[in-house]
């Protein structure tokens, strides 16, 4: 038992140390390849990937979580004289914690999968092996672009999320409960500030660019054969969804402190 639990500790820190190692890769080579129009041009069809093709997922998912919303608080706010001001629950669960973390959790489920498997068969056919024998860097040219379309375009995943799901609570609200559709915009667009803008904002960015990170690194290790691809794809979406997790609880409580410390106690309604 002893044995057992000290090799998978040792395996477990080795891991995380290659990962970071992975990271400090990556970011060694991001200020030399950001404005380079060789990195632009691998960084475009990835963009399409990231984007293009998870913006559906991520606007059914963001209408139907605005509609749940909708439909689960209005009785309680209506008890309290509050129905009115549904609209701002609802857009602020969505722009602080909701938003990001679906679109984090679609991303991974979408692109990060599909970016360990492509890069994953790139290292089962010794296509990595290859570029290195040809002097060119592996992670510059293979993990930079993805990692920096999934930073680019996680906060464009996570507006559309928002922007969809409020849509879904104003026809909820307005529509079926009979709530007038002035107020309602009125009041979101009252207790709407940068400050919680922003706090998406960082979250989104932090997000894409750890499922970039876990995806690419996944790939970039897996062992051999169509089995080690296939692990290596279900371990990148468990890991990274629990990093997703773990991260929001971190954000969330570091920007709150801020914001308390700066401009103080912050009422919701």
């Amino acid at each position: 038992m002893l044995s057992t639990v000290g090799s998978v500790t040792i395996d477990s820190l080795s891991a995380f140390g290659r990962f970071w190692m992975f990271a400090w890769q990556v970011a060694r080579w991001l200020p030399r390849s950001i404005f380079d129009p060789r990195t632009i041009a691998r960084v475009l069809p990835q963009l399409y990937e990231v984007g293009n093709r998870t913006l559906p997922v991520i606007m059914i998912t963001g209408t139907f979580v605005g509609l749940v919303l909708a439909v689960q608080s209005y009785d309680q706010l209506r008890a309290a004289g509050f129905e009115n001001h549904m609209g701002v629950l609802l857009t602020l669960s969505l722009v602080q914690e909701l938003g990001p973390v679906l679109a984090g959790i679609m991303l991974a489920g979408r692109v990060g999968g599909a970016l360990t498997a492509e890069i994953g068969t790139m290292r089962v056919t010794d296509q990595i092996s290859a570029l290195s024998v040809m002097g060119a860097d592996p992670i510059r040219q293979l993990v930079v672009p993805r990692f920096i379309a999934c930073v680019l375009f996680t906060p464009f995943l996570t507006l559309f999320c928002d922007l969809f799901g409020s849509m879904a609570g104003w026809l909820i609200a307005v529509q079926l409960k009979g709530i007038p559709s002035g107020p309602y915009w009125y009041h979101i667009a009252d207790a709407m500030t940068w400050w919680d803008l922003m706090v998406g904002f960082i979250k989104s960015i932090v997000f894409g660019g750890a499922i970039g990170l876990i995806a690419c690194y996944k790939g970039f290790h897996c062992r051999a054969g169509a089995e080690g691809v296939g692990r290596a794809c279900t371990e990148s979406f468990v890991i990274s969804f629990i990093v997703i997790l773990t991260t929001d609880f971190f954000i969330a409580t570091a920007m709150m402190g801020l914001y308390q410390s700066i401009y103080g106690f912050k009422p919701i309604l």
